[in-house]
């Protein structure tokens, strides 16, 4: 009979790519969660993961579990959400910044859907200043968002440094005035960098504006200038610029909205608060 709490870890650590973040999220000692596996893989006398350069991928036999691993822990989730005495129930209307979607946050919201079958949860993806305005406008009921250093709104998360990103920094560094790929107004990022710059009297340029951070990497990526990021999400294939003024850090945090459900928005805020470690 196959284990759900080993097929737990094994699906976390598909999902996380590594050893130590599988543990941190699940709460356990990565030597507990090489276990979970190492028994995993006797029982079925298969082996389901390897390690490549960079991260821990599934051999064919793990593809194989994959899917039935997570079919049996949706069971489990569902039959546990069945007999829990006071059931979440309910529309909870979720707002996320635009960075927070290229982190591992859709695996800690798919846990929570998982955990919570009768909760609809309706997700917005937007800039932090966008996301603010609807909150105040009554259409969201728990925001995850940037604010600046001082702002005292909401509960922080985690704090983070903001940094300089580019293809190629000699090139950039080279021009006369700074090309700058950015959000549109309201944007934390671009106001912050467009302060620090006006503070120190270089010249510079907008020379793409993007509500997607893809849309703004790929720009990035093809050298057309530099992009400001919190500095845990820096994309791949860019390079951090050390000669340009210090940035600000931001702050990521949860604000509920004064009329959402306060059991849904607990359970939510408390989901994140508690994986905090693994959505960097």
């Amino acid at each position: 009979m196959l284990d759900l709490v080993q097929l737990r870890s094994f699906v976390t650590v598909q999902q996380m790519g590594s050893f130590t973040f599988a543990a941190e999220r699940l709460g356990l000692g990565q030597s507990t969660v090489s276990q979970h596996i190492g028994k995993l893989e006797t029982a079925l006398g298969r082996q389901l993961l390897a390690r490549d350069t960079h991260k821990v991928v599934l051999t064919p036999d793990g593809e194989a579990l994959l899917g039935h691993a997570r079919t049996l822990l949706s069971i489990e989730g569902q039959v546990q959400a069945l007999f829990t005495a006071q059931r979440l129930r309910g529309t909870l209307r979720l707002g996320v910044s635009e960075d927070l979607v290229a982190s591992r946050l859709p695996l800690v919201l798919e846990d929570f859907v998982r955990s919570h079958p009768s909760v609809d949860l309706e997700l917005t993806v937007a800039l932090s200043g966008v996301l603010y305005q609807m909150q105040d406008n009554g259409e969201l009921d728990l925001v995850l968002a940037k604010r600046r250093l001082g702002d005292s709104r909401g509960r922080l998360v985690y704090r983070e440094p903001l940094v300089w990103l580019a293809r190629d920094p000699e090139h950039v560094l080279s021009l006369a005035a700074l090309p700058l790929i950015a959000f549109p107004a309201p944007s934390v990022t671009r106001s912050i960098a467009l302060e620090v710059l006006e503070r120190h009297r270089m010249p510079w340029r907008i020379v793409c504006t993007c509500g997607s951070l893809s849309g703004l990497t790929a720009a990035a990526r093809a050298g057309m200038g530099v992009l400001v990021q919190p500095q845990s999400m820096s994309p791949s294939g860019l390079k951090e610029i050390g000669r340009l003024p210090q940035l600000e850090d931001v702050e990521f945090v949860l604000i509920p909205s004064k009329g959402a459900d306060r059991a849904l928005v607990s359970a939510l805020s408390d989901d994140i608060l508690a994986k905090v470690k693994g959505l960097r």
